[in-house]
């Protein structure tokens, strides 16, 4: 960003933003480019891995992540739920991978992708109601904008053990996911982008005992029993 545009942004007079820019960048935490555009520094960004809340979680599903990406050969992400939006804190990518709209450090709506889904179903009643009230991108005519068709998608969630999102986010995508516990509680959501064919549904039972690996390295009990017992059954 511009000096003008992180004043305007900061609402601070321009001279006090050129000031704290100035003395910001000597630590280290910002840094110019050659159009002086200014942007994060290295210490800034070693300061927010070092100081990460999620740094355990992340380190620990990394090894199951990449095992489940090397026979997928598409998306695996990891979600958190962060106010009222999925927050994507990893993501493994290969070339030629179906299109996936998410990033390592980007949101999106609860209710539009499969991790938001699985974050959503197990959030407190409160959030749950309140997102129910609010109006609901569709990004395409698969996205649930409908608030009784959002209400029995989670509780099927809920049930099921985990959210099966064809096109719901892109026409050619299908997103699933399922929830990652710790001591009972839904900490994150570990979650594929695949194409959207026919070969999307095997692909949850991997996805559900990648998931019931992570819960015991990150020392939890498995979440759901029910997900060891059997083949998962279809969404309707």
């Amino acid at each position: 960003m511009t000096h003008g545009q992180i004043s305007r942004r900061a609402a601070l007079p321009l001279a006090t933003t050129v000031r704290l820019v100035d003395e910001l960048t000597r630590h280290g935490l910002l840094a110019r480019d050659e159009q002086r555009r200014v942007r994060i520094g290295n210490r800034m960004w070693e300061l927010a891995q070092r100081a990460s809340p999620v740094r355990t979680l992340r380190e620990t599903a990394m090894q199951f992540m990449s095992d489940l990406h090397h026979v997928v050969g598409h998306s695996v992400q990891l979600g958190i739920l962060d106010g009222e939006e999925v927050l994507f804190v990893e993501r493994l990518i290969a070339p030629g991978a179906v299109v996936n709209i998410t990033r390592i450090g980007g949101r999106l709506p609860l209710h539009a992708s499969s991790s938001g889904l699985v974050l959503l179903a197990h959030a407190p009643a409160e959030l749950r109601e309140r997102m129910l009230r609010r109006p609901r991108q569709a990004y395409t005519t698969d996205t649930i904008t409908d608030a009784k068709a959002l209400r029995a998608t989670l509780a099927e969630v809920r049930r099921n053990g985990y959210a099966f999102c064809p096109g719901h986010i892109h026409p050619d995508a299908t997103g699933i996911s399922v929830p990652v516990r710790v001591a009972g509680q839904v900490v994150a959501a570990l979650g594929l982008v695949v194409p959207n064919d026919e070969h999307a549904w095997p692909l949850v039972r991997p996805l559900q005992l990648t998931g019931l690996a992570v819960e015991r390295a990150l020392g939890g009990r498995p979440g759901r029993p029910e997900a060891e017992a059997g083949e998962p059954e279809r969404p309707r």
